[in-house]
């Protein structure tokens, strides 16, 4: 009798091991197409053509087979995955500029660090705004002719006003947001709640026709024809809005983020998408919609450094003394005080252009005070 329930311990014991160690894996291989950031030599780019073989870097030994298929297939597009990828970090280091997090990132293959293993908002926004920026680059280098796989946005054509019409290249946002879909989503692997949110702030990044998502905001360009430019005529187009757009939205997002639960139907007839899903941690809060990003725990401590959850902290970070917000010192310090020093700066002033072609400068000196967390 003891020996049949040793056994059993011992295969429960197995079972959490095998689990946990199967949620590690897919932790670790959140993100790891993002190490690609570093493949922006030419050298490393697709050929044009479909029959030569695409030489790998070892940066692109951190994508998926599912991945490296979907760049083979579509020569040119690993650059333009590598641009959207290089504009999302530095939108969101302006994003967060004045934040006790900042977005920081590393050269490593590891570009995040260690808060893309949690679940915490900064997590979201770092997943829904690396999204957009594949969808946004792809939609772009379509109507740029950069990726044989695609072309224009061709739907609109023909008469389009009194004195316009539809032509020119519009940029492509369906393919974008499939490709992008196939292409960062096939990065995730499980069924846990990390999963699931990973999965649904992908989506919420790159959603481009629900309502108030910046990417059905296209605008239209025109260019004038005529006699000494008269514009008679103009032939229009419709562009994505710029990427500062989308990460204005998204930041907001996060703002707004809603966190989450895991919640399982019960219901052995349901599929699987319908099994497991998302649930507001509050009940009496609305269920999250398409667009919202969403969370399950809480952030970590950003005002000191943590080898073990990755944090900084915002010693030595430059604040606003006369800022009552969250880039003033007091918050942005988190109460620990700061020094103030001066510092002279020489830069270029009072230029002039002088035909042809030179251009003469000053020198001016001017002394900046700056207030560092202690």
């Amino acid at each position: 009798m003891r020996a049949a329930a040793l056994g059993l311990a011992l295969r429960a014991l197995w079972a959490l091991a095998l689990s946990s160690l199967s949620n590690t894996l897919a932790v670790n291989n959140s993100g790891r197409w993002w190490g690609i950031i570093n493949v922006a030599s030419s050298t490393n780019l697709l050929t044009d053509s479909k029959n030569v073989q695409l030489v790998l870097d070892p940066s692109l030994q951190l994508l998926s087979r599912k991945q490296r298929k979907l760049i083979r297939q579509n020569p040119g597009i690993l650059h333009s995955v590598s641009s959207g990828l290089q504009t999302a970090i530095k939108e969101c280091k302006w994003q967060f500029r004045n934040r006790r997090w900042n977005c920081p990132t590393s050269q490593g293959p590891n570009i995040f660090g260690k808060i893309v293993n949690r679940g915490c908002r900064e997590t979201a926004f770092i997943f829904a705004i690396t999204s957009a920026g594949v969808t946004h680059s792809v939609a772009r280098s379509c109507s740029e002719g950069s990726i044989e796989s695609c072309t224009c946005d061709y739907r609109r054509r023909g008469p389009g006003g009194p004195d316009w019409h539809w032509g020119g290249c519009s940029d492509n946002i369906d393919f974008g947001r499939l490709f992008g879909r196939e292409f960062v989503d096939s990065s995730e692997k499980g069924r846990d709640l990390r999963f699931l949110m990973n999965l649904h702030n992908n989506e919420a990044g790159r959603m481009v026709r629900a309502l108030g998502t910046v990417f059905s905001e296209m605008r239209q360009e025109c260019k004038c024809h005529g006699m000494s430019g008269s514009c008679t005529v103009r032939t229009c187009w419709m562009r994505l809005p710029t990427f500062r757009a989308v990460g204005d939205v998204l930041k907001d997002r996060f703002d707004g983020a809603s966190r989450v639960i895991y919640g399982n139907k019960g219901s052995n007839r349901a599929s699987r998408v319908e099994l497991h899903h998302l649930e507001p941690e509050n009940p009496a809060h609305k269920p999250p919609s398409p667009h919202d990003l969403v969370y399950f725990e809480k952030s970590p401590n950003f005002c000191t450094y943590s080898g073990k959850t990755g944090t900084a902290g915002t010693a030595g970070r430059f604040c606003n003394s006369s800022s009552p917000g969250l880039d003033g010192c007091e918050l942005l310090c988190c109460g620990r005080g700061y020094r103030t020093r001066t510092q002279r700066v020489t830069e270029r002033c009072n230029c002039t252009f002088h035909w042809c072609c030179h251009v003469s400068c000053l020198n001016c000196t001017n002394t900046q005070v700056l207030h560092e967390c202690l």
